[in-house]
């Protein structure tokens, strides 16, 4: 007897596809990042940073919703390789904030450019229309 084959539009089928997609994506991500010993997490700040502006570590934490340890390891990472610097905050001695460096907002830019292309790849195989299902279906599941 044969097993019957998995329906694709099952919840686990379903799961499967997107975490392998995932997984896909973040493997992709590593790779494209390598070059400038940045992870995604560093990515993450440091693109918060540059959208927003100068913060302090707490709006960090809270915008990445991260723990503030994690947010001060991210910030000590990206620090140690001159893409932000912490600022004493005027308002308040014994708060710190963090800006985006020149080099920072460099390197920012060559990974935009790199990360376009590699998610380009990706989502290649898909049609404009394809595209903006799944963009609607995610931006479902997402919220």
């Amino acid at each position: 007897m044969t097993p019957e084959p998995a329906d694709p539009a099952s919840d686990e089928s379903l799961s499967e596809a997107l975490g392998a997609v995932a997984r896909q994506l973040r493997e992709k991500s590593a790779e494209t990042l390598a070059p400038w010993d940045i992870t995604p997490a560093h990515l993450r700040a440091l693109r918060v940073l540059n959208r927003h502006g100068t913060m302090r570590l707490s709006t960090i934490s809270d915008r990445l919703q991260i723990a503030p340890r994690t947010a001060t390891e991210v910030v000590d990472a990206l620090q140690a390789r001159d893409l932000v610097r912490r600022l004493a905050d005027p308002d308040d001695r014994r708060a710190t904030l963090v800006e985006v460096t020149e080099h920072g907002a460099g390197v920012l830019a060559e990974i935009r450019a790199t990360r376009g292309t590699e998610a380009g790849r990706v989502f290649a195989r898909l049609s404009p229309a394809d595209r903006a299902e799944l963009a609607g279906i995610l931006a479902k599941l997402r919220d």
